[in-house]
């Protein structure tokens, strides 16, 4: 009897555990939530990367086009664009407590977060911080999000903070099935990332 309540009272916890970690996700659509839930843990460990591929932005000041190239590892990110809106190049680089932006003929800024740094600078609010978790297929933990699921329990689309964003289509590298055409869709910005080459690694915890 003593044995059969600790399995009662363990499965209990379990699954308020399992509850805490989902609760600020709303799962719809056609996928498994069992298969998204692994599908997700899998990519969560996903700490490292290097991404090739073109970004187009379409904002109320400026549209265009260029190339993207993201190098993440762990807490640091390295992200350029070249060419993008008739501005030349463009580096974003960070980590936690500090952002610098390199724009060519313009100079080097510096601030404490990546969305303050772009707004200042380039006029976009564009949420990097979750780009970090949007760009793996997943939805940022530190806010509520809508999720609707593919037939293959992967995310066709995620609404969070007030965007819209729909995933296109996948590919597989490395066991990863990884985003590989995506639109975001903000209040004042449109912005659609094609990724040519995905280059995932797991560098630990």
């Amino acid at each position: 009897m003593f044995l059969r309540h600790v399995v009662v009272f363990s499965l209990i916890a379990l699954l308020a555990g399992c509850a805490g970690l989902t609760s600020r996700e709303a799962v719809e659509g056609k996928g498994d939530p069992a298969q998204w839930r692994q599908h997700k843990e899998q990519l969560t460990n996903l700490d490292g990367w290097q991404i090739n591929g073109k970004v187009g932005i379409r904002a109320p000041k400026d549209s265009g086009s260029g190339t993207l190239f993201w190098l993440q590892r762990q807490d640091y990110y390295d992200i350029r664009l070249s060419g993008p809106l008739g501005r030349g190049a463009a580096r974003l680089t960070g980590r936690p407590g500090g952002v610098a932006l390199e724009v060519a003929n313009q100079g080097r800024y510096e601030a404490p977060t990546p969305e303050t740094l772009l707004e200042e600078q380039l006029g976009w609010k564009l949420p990097v911080s979750h780009l970090v978790w949007w760009v793996r297929g997943l939805p940022a933990p530190d806010s509520k999000s809508r999720l609707t699921l593919d037939g293959d329990s992967r995310l066709a689309s995620l609404e969070q903070d007030g965007w819209q964003v729909e995933y296109l289509s996948y590919v597989e590298q490395n066991g990863y099935w990884l985003p590989e055409r995506v639109k975001l869709h903000g209040q004042d910005l449109d912005v659609t990332l094609v990724i040519k080459d995905w280059q995932p690694r797991k560098l630990g915890q």
